[in-house]
């Protein structure tokens, strides 16, 4: 067989709307971005949304929205991808790592512990879909306490009056918290639609707004639409229209803006997620689950509980007692069946941007533990019920055979170079 990781969902009505973008001969930000940002906001139940080229210029524009800057913090979980540390090196400000739960997710009680009278924000990370614990996060910024430290240094930041909680959702388009979006949970939610994600624009992302009553949507939502093409007051379209070519550029913008072209595709797909896309996802991650519930290596991913609902972005295969070693052999040993597997991720102290930095991940074992032993398996709507079977037996054989081995492991631990067992 030959099975990809994950292959973008593109079917004809995902080709009709990209033609009758070119047909329309209007390529950039235009009608086709709008719809999509009305159907983020529909299934989102959030006050705004705004479209952008990618999840990493969205969260760099929210950092320089609140005012962040050198010489402030932003608390970020070890266990992520880059991007969410480097939006806060992009606005001269310090990302504060702190490590993970189990369950992948920002640990509260250590976010507690870094909070600063320089802390300014919070990105708590979806890991694989799976909402964060926004419950404590949100009593901790809202705790007296925590308040009293928050020092005001811009126009947002005096009217919030405390620190911003972002919810890096790139994973988690559709995920529930106590049966509602989960993109409520936070201040800002800000989604990627990488070629890889649930719902793709090839590259972009959306920044959805949950603000409290001292900021007004409306307002909020154009300014940003501005802040997204230079600071200029008029877009493309409506410069196009004849007369009103005019315009000014009132502030030191980005140019991040998300092309229709783009959101022609994000917006087919969007239209047919929680009836169709979703709920596919859904039923490979339990097939998964009743596949491998047999195995006593096996530790499920969290998915759903009584609180929160994955939107089965990744399926993070744990395998309990396996060596980073052992867990990178499992994978050359799937591509060799024709199964593309991953892993998410490699902890941001092990990487060498980062260790230059001064981070070490003998600091977040938590982190280091859910990497060593994790395996990204293929869950997207295209997979048959045959290709899933396949990759469950070819998995279980695949690990049966590394925990069977007699390969040396190297005690030293937390380098990416030595191994470290993982504790059962």
């Amino acid at each position: 067989m030959n099975i990809p990781f994950s292959p973008p969902f593109i079917d004809q009505a995902v080709v009709d709307q990209v033609l009758e973008t070119l047909n329309d001969k209007w390529i950039t930000t235009g009608p086709k971005v709008k719809a999509l940002e009305c159907e983020i906001k529909a299934i989102t139940g959030t006050d705004e949304v705004i479209c952008v080229n990618s999840w990493t210029s969205g969260a760099i524009l929210m950092l320089k929205w609140f005012g962040v800057k050198a010489g402030d913090e932003v608390i970020v979980p070890a266990y992520t991808y880059s991007a969410t540390a480097l939006a806060v090196l992009h606005c001269g400000a310090t990302p504060v790592m702190v490590d993970v739960l189990d369950d992948f997710n920002i640990d509260p009680e250590k976010v507690q512990a870094a909070i600063t009278s320089k802390t300014k924000a919070i990105i708590a990370v979806d890991i694989a879909g799976w909402p964060c614990n926004y419950t404590a996060l949100k009593e901790l910024i809202n705790h007296v306490d925590v308040k009293k430290k928050f020092k005001c240094q811009s126009d947002k930041q005096s009217l919030l009056k405390r620190i911003l909680l972002i919810s890096d959702a790139a994973h988690s388009i559709g995920s529930l918290y106590y049966d509602k979006p989960a993109a409520q949970m936070c201040d800002v939610t800000i989604f990627s639609f990488h070629a890889v994600k649930n719902i793709t624009t090839a590259e972009g992302g959306a920044i959805c707004l949950n603000l409290p009553a001292a900021f007004d949507p409306q307002e909020e939502y154009n300014y940003l639409k501005m802040y997204t093409l230079n600071g200029q007051n008029k877009d493309a379209l409506s410069k196009s229209r004849g007369a009103g070519w005019r315009y000014d550029i009132l502030f030191q913008g980005l140019k991040i803006n998300m092309p229709d072209i783009c959101a022609a595709i994000g917006l087919a797909q969007i239209r047919k997620y929680n009836q169709e896309l979703l709920p596919q996802r859904k039923k490979i991650a339990q097939q998964y689950c009743e596949g491998f519930q047999q195995e006593d290596w096996f530790v499920a991913p969290p998915l759903v509980s009584t609180q929160r609902e994955s939107c089965y972005h990744l399926f993070p295969l744990r395998v309990k007692g396996l060596t980073e070693r052992q867990r990178d052999q499992i994978i050359d040993d799937l591509a060799s069946l024709g199964i593309a597997s991953n892993v998410h991720f490699i902890p941001m102290p092990m990487l060498t941007l980062f260790k230059n930095l001064g981070y070490k991940i003998e600091d977040y074992p938590m982190a280091y533990q859910n990497y060593v032993c994790e395996i990204s398996l293929p869950i997207y709507p295209q997979l048959t019920a045959t290709e899933v079977e396949f990759i469950i037996t070819s998995v279980i054989s695949c690990v049966h055979i590394q925990l069977n081995s007699h390969l040396e492991i190297d005690e030293g631990g937390f380098s990416g170079h030595k191994q470290m067992a993982v504790a059962s």
